[in-house]
């Protein structure tokens, strides 16, 4: 390139593209995970209808149980492995009772549909199971970000950085001052 002419890598991005590409990323990760707990829960939910005979929403809230003891895995691990960790109980908890809620939208869906409307061929269960998914998604992408895995404030992380170097730089001069 010539002089004077510059390259979109030559240009430094805003807080609003980094924030945008931050959440974008985010996104890919939660949809990662959730894909395949999706894959999960449809497997699981037609695995036990078929082979246990169990009534479609016994065997959906089966399904849904299994899938988010997936999810956390993948969300703790993968999607929010950078996100504060320090309480664990809390976190767990509040994962619980959001995907609780989660359960309640994506089960009700079916259930409606099921015994609301007498829609429980295979395939309209299959349909509504995944739409109930979808609606509780929403919901579950929402309050995880928000309340569940809460992202460390930067000052937080600034000064928990510094004091760990500085436990460092303490115990270098601790050793050296003994010898």
């Amino acid at each position: 390139m010539g002089s004077g002419s510059t390259s979109l890598t030559d240009r430094p991005q805003g807080a609003v593209r980094r924030k945008f590409d931050r959440v974008l990323r985010e996104v890919a990760k939660f949809g990662a995970v959730g894909g395949a707990g999706l894959l999960v829960n449809l497997l699981v939910f037609n695995l036990v209808r078929n082979v246990t005979g169990l009534q479609v929403v016994r065997a959906s809230i089966i399904a849904t149980v299994v899938a988010i003891v997936f999810n956390y895995i993948g969300f703790r691990y993968f999607t929010y492995r950078d996100r504060d960790k320090s309480g664990r109980t809390r976190e767990m908890t509040l994962f619980l009772v959001f995907s609780a809620a989660g359960l309640v939208i994506e089960n009700g869906v079916l259930y409606l549909a099921t015994y609301g409307f007498g829609w429980d061929s295979p395939l309209q269960s299959n349909v509504f199971k995944f739409l109930g998914i979808g609606l509780g998604t929403l919901f579950r992408f929402w309050s995880y970000r928000t309340w569940v895995f809460r992202a460390i404030p930067a000052g937080s992380a600034v000064a928990g950085a510094e004091s760990i170097l500085q436990e460092a730089q303490q115990r270098r001069h601790d050793e050296h001052a003994n010898r």
